[in-house]
C-alpha cells in the first residue's frame, strides 16, 4: 500500500506526492485482483435487455458476484446498467456492496461504478459512496479505478481514507 498525505489546493507537488482538494487527510493506494463468480446473464456477450430499440445502443442489465483478494478482501455483488453498441463497446454504471476487509478493519461498503467496453477491454472509475461504511469501515471514503479484459479478473485499486 502507498501512502499520500492530502492538502488543500489542486495540482501536484515535487517528490511524487498528490496534492487534492481535501481536508488533512492521508490517502492510502489498497491494490486487489477481483475474480467473478457470478455473471447473470451466463454470456458475456449476451446481457439481459431491457429495451432494444430499432436503431441505437440496447439497455441491458447485469447481475454480477465477485471476490477481491489483495488490500481488499472480501466478496462483492453488483448490478450494472448498460448501453451496448453494435460495435460491440458499451458504456455501463453499477452499485456494488462489498463485504470484507480494508487496512485490517472488517465490514461493508458501497461502491459506484462507472466505465466502458472497448475492443474486450473493461476499464473505469468509482468511488466509495459517502455514508455507506458499516462496522469497522464506517466512515471510509475513497476514489479509484479497475481495468480488466473482459472476461478475466480485474485489476483494481482504491486510494482511500476514514473520515
Amino acid at each position: 500500500m502507498r501512502r499520500v498525505r492530502l492538502r488543500q489546493g489542486t495540482g501536484r507537488e515535487g517528490g511524487g506526492s498528490e496534492t487534492l482538494t481535501a481536508s488533512d487527510q492521508t490517502k492510502t493506494r489498497a491494490n486487489a485482483v477481483i475474480t467473478v463468480h457470478t455473471y447473470e446473464p451466463a454470456a458475456y456477450d449476451e446481457p439481459a435487455a431491457y429495451d432494444e430499440p430499432a436503431a441505437g445502443p440496447v439497455l441491458t442489465s447485469i447481475h454480477v458476484e465477485e471476490s477481491f483478494s489483495g488490500d481488499i478482501s472480501g466478496d462483492g455483488v453488483v448490478e450494472f446498467l448498460q448501453a451496448a453498441r453494435a460495435d460491440g463497446s458499451a458504456s455501463f454504471v453499477g452499485i456494488e456492496r462489498v463485504t470484507g476487509t480494508v487496512a485490517g478493519r472488517n465490514g461493508t461498503f458501497l461502491l459506484q461504478d462507472a466505465g466502458t467496453v472497448q475492443d474486450n477491454i473493461v476499464s473505469g472509475d468509482w468511488f466509495v459512496i459517502p455514508g455507506s461504511g458499516t462496522g469497522k469501515l464506517a466512515g471510509l471514503r475513497g476514489t479509484g479505478g479497475f481495468r480488466a479484459n473482459l472476461g478475466e479478473g480485474a485489476h483494481v485499486h482504491l486510494d482511500y481514507w476514514f473520515e
